[in-house]
């Protein structure tokens, strides 16, 4: 979706006061969230590409045009707003961002727009429904990958999302935060990720017994076959297989208790020397039952994970904000903040400083982004938009995924814990700190 129809109304009330008070000059907003979910003790950044490829695209055609001069909240807004200013309309912004896949904590910019304010203004919606949603779903995915502990898992979960295009962005952003592969074919398509099927119940009740059913799906899918055996009884349907002759390279089981059905099944499909046969688990599935069947020890090969991930049943939205930080004032860059309770903000454009030793994520610096580098610390925001336009090729996925598993692998063990996390340092710089200091003693005289 590129309309610039694709914001909220006050997005276009404010672009409109805005042009019309000739407050044209460039404007500083970032993206961050307030605070994590109870439940998390980090987030992993996604959605950038995506919300890349929207400000690429961002128009206003004739016929919204059109439809906009005819709503009553612009009845006092002069023509020349809509057919000189809307109508050739491109966002000519800059845009710094974390790297996809990078773990981010609360209050550090994902992103950070400097753009003319009515632009800057205009993309807020858009760039935060497509970044917080990925980012929820990228994490999600994280802690599931970290529960499985090595082995495969397959999002799952298309058919439980909130719409078709909700379904494509988390299976991409599923694959990010470390999943093997997606169901979805069409973001299998579109983003080049693995895509995984199994068998449907409806196969096996198509037929008058599961013998049948197992030997006629072998005769065009023997290579890639996952055999479904729980439409009538699981531990059934492993004796009909292991009797069947057939060699079968993966059973799923999608019901009942998930550690004891797998024992058994193994058990039968060993005696029957069907050793290299792997058993793949789905039903209900999140990080927190995975993690209690590997701890089991469950001789489960890999999972499916549908509606837990691709909704984030747990954590379902984000507390993200895009809030301005700098505004020009007589061609002078002024620092601008919020004052409100518990909704406060730092001034001026950002940079976030991560801190490593031994491999190992130790803390994190939250600076102006004019500070002098901080020494034995990473940058984290890096240029990705120079007027509109992309400074790099649209990433493939595979490095972004294999970096987020590399980030995740280097946070401290209790911070990824998926139980009572503990809270990741993070500190605010002394300059920006003295820099809000200053205007909250400002504003409040």
């Amino acid at each position: 979706m590129s309309s610039g129809l694709a914001t909220d109304l006050y997005q276009l009330t404010m672009a409109a006061g805005y042009w019309r008070a000739g407050l044209t000059s460039p404007a500083t907003f970032e993206l961050f969230v307030r605070r994590l979910p109870e439940s998390r003790g980090y987030l992993i950044a996604a959605g950038l590409e995506c919300a890349l490829d929207f400000l690429e695209r961002i128009a206003f055609s004739r016929a919204d045009v059109t439809w906009l001069r005819g709503l009553p909240a612009f009845a006092r807004v002069p023509p020349e707003f809509f057919d000189d200013y809307l109508a050739n309309l491109s966002f000519t912004g800059d845009v710094f961002a974390m790297p996809e896949g990078t773990p981010v904590f609360a209050h550090e910019p994902i992103l950070r727009v400097t753009a003319p304010q009515p632009e800057a203004q205009l993309v807020e919606t858009a760039l935060l429904s497509i970044v917080s949603f990925q980012t929820s779903v990228a994490t999600k995915a994280a802690r599931i990958v970290d529960a499985a502990a090595g082995r495969t898992v397959i999002e799952f979960g298309a058919r439980r999302a909130h719409g078709l295009e909700s379904a494509i962005a988390a299976a991409r952003a599923a694959y990010i935060g470390g999943c093997d592969g997606t169901s979805l074919v069409e973001a299998a398509r579109r983003f080049d990720i693995p895509v995984s099927g199994t068998m449907a119940h409806a196969w096996v009740q198509t037929f008058a017994d599961e013998r049948t059913a197992f030997e006629e799906f072998n005769r065009t899918f023997a290579d890639i076959a996952v055999y479904l055996l729980d439409t009538y009884d699981t531990i059934a349907a492993a004796r009909v297989l292991a009797a069947s002759n057939l060699h079968p390279p993966m059973v799923r089981l999608d019901s009942g208790d998930l550690d004891a059905l797998s024992r058994e099944v193994r058990r039968i499909l060993d005696e029957a020397g069907l050793t290299a046969t792997k058993i793949f688990a789905t039903s209900d599935l999140d990080e927190y039952r995975i993690a209690d069947l590997v701890g089991a020890g469950a001789p489960i090969d890999g999972f499916g994970v549908g509606t837990a991930l691709t909704t984030v049943n747990d954590a379902p939205a984000l507390s993200g904000v895009y809030k301005l930080v700098e505004v020009q004032r007589d061609a002078k860059p002024i620092g601008v903040v919020k004052l409100s309770v518990d909704k406060a903000t730092w001034p001026g454009a950002k940079q976030v400083w991560r801190h490593y030793a031994n491999g190992r994520m130790t803390g994190d610096v939250i600076a102006a982004a004019d500070e002098q580098a901080i020494p034995d610390a990473r940058p984290l925001l890096q240029p990705v938009m120079t007027r509109g336009r992309r400074v790099n090729a649209r990433a493939p996925l595979d490095p972004l995924r294999d970096a987020c598993r590399h980030s995740v692998g280097a946070l401290p063990d209790e911070v990824r814990a998926l139980r009572a996390p503990a809270t990741y340092p993070v500190r605010i710089s002394e300059t920006l700190e003295r820099r809000r200091r200053t205007l909250a003693r400002d504003r409040t005289r």
